[in-house]
């Protein structure tokens, strides 16, 4: 697979142009800003890479009428069905039988069709995988994908315009369509990456330790989202930049950072939505401490949490 480039990023900005929320950002101090893509169509940035992902087949003539598939209940599920509705084809999500009522309701209600398969994430990507084969549809995936990441990347400029003299731009990780996208638009405008992750789903970290894709334990109360188990090669690729840094949250810096949004700001997002902002946050133990005179950008990706831990302390 070629390496993601700047103007991977830059194509999916002409496709993605019209159809998702350019970003929103708010001043924090101390030369901190926050980027609230938890506003997003769908309630996280994958909107982007989902929209471009289906959009480039459709450019290419290569968008079957069976339309596409998914394996999962998250916020790729989501923004897959999403972007599918707005290309006018089907979205076929698998999930697991145990998944919550509230996200096969509102996968449904983004007009998927909506297969519950077997107790685990393995059974339904393997549902997903022979659905894919037996009928045409167009395989998704949740971020190992470059049109995935480089739609995720289109997020990158627009904090640009948006934050004049961006020094660094901090994201969250998972399996790494966020970073690898931001990170490879950030490379090309001289803008440093700080990639976090939480202590214990720890996939890219791991890997740019190894020095090659690994398989890690996921452990965390951000691992709904964040809870790879293996980083992307895109990703890994993107990580062993010199612009790059990789760091560490332990999960109550987590909690506490999402406590922090809705008690200063009245935002209710997700533990990975938060997890970007950990790294800025005292029980972050300093993993990223911005020098004087730095301009940051933290990105808050998500929002689709229930709020009623935080509403009822």
């Amino acid at each position: 697979m070629p390496p993601l480039t700047y103007d991977d990023v830059k194509r999916a900005a002409d496709r993605v142009a019209g159809h998702i929320r350019p970003v929103t950002v708010t001043p924090a101090g101390n030369g901190v800003w926050l980027a609230l893509e938890q506003m997003q169509h769908t309630g996280s940035f994958k909107a982007r890479g989902a929209h471009n992902f289906l959009a480039a087949h459709r450019e290419a003539g290569t968008l079957p009428d069976a339309g596409v598939t998914i394996a999962s209940g998250g916020n790729a599920g989501l923004a897959c069905a999403w972007a599918a509705r707005q290309e006018g084809v089907r979205a076929t999500v698998f999930l697991p039988e145990n998944a919550p009522h509230v996200k096969v309701a509102k996968l449904r209600g983004y007009g998927a069709d909506v297969r519950l398969v077997g107790t685990e994430y393995a059974q339904a990507l393997a549902a997903c995988e022979e659905f894919a084969a037996s009928t045409g549809a167009l395989a998704s995936h949740a971020y190992d994908h470059p049109l995935i990441a480089a739609g995720a990347g289109t997020l990158l400029d627009e904090i640009r315009e948006r934050v004049p003299g961006l020094d660094t731009v901090v994201v969250a990780v998972g399996g790494g369509g966020l970073f690898a996208g931001v990170a490879t638009a950030a490379r090309h405008h001289g803008v440093r990456t700080v990639a976090v992750e939480p202590a214990n789903c720890r996939a890219l970290n791991a890997a740019l330790q190894a020095g090659r894709v690994v398989d890690v334990d996921v452990d965390s109360v951000a691992a709904d989202a964040l809870g790879a188990r293996q980083v992307s090669r895109t990703a890994l690729a993107a990580a062993q930049d010199d612009g790059v840094r990789s760091v560490l949250v332990p999960d109550d810096a987590i909690v506490r950072a999402r406590h922090l949004l809705w008690d200063d700001r009245r935002l209710a997002v997700e533990h990975a939505g938060a997890t970007a902002l950990a790294a800025l946050v005292p029980e972050g133990r300093g993993a990223y401490v911005p020098a004087a005179g730095e301009t940051v950008a933290v990105v808050v990706c998500g929002a689709n949490t229930d709020p009623s831990d935080l509403v009822q302390r």
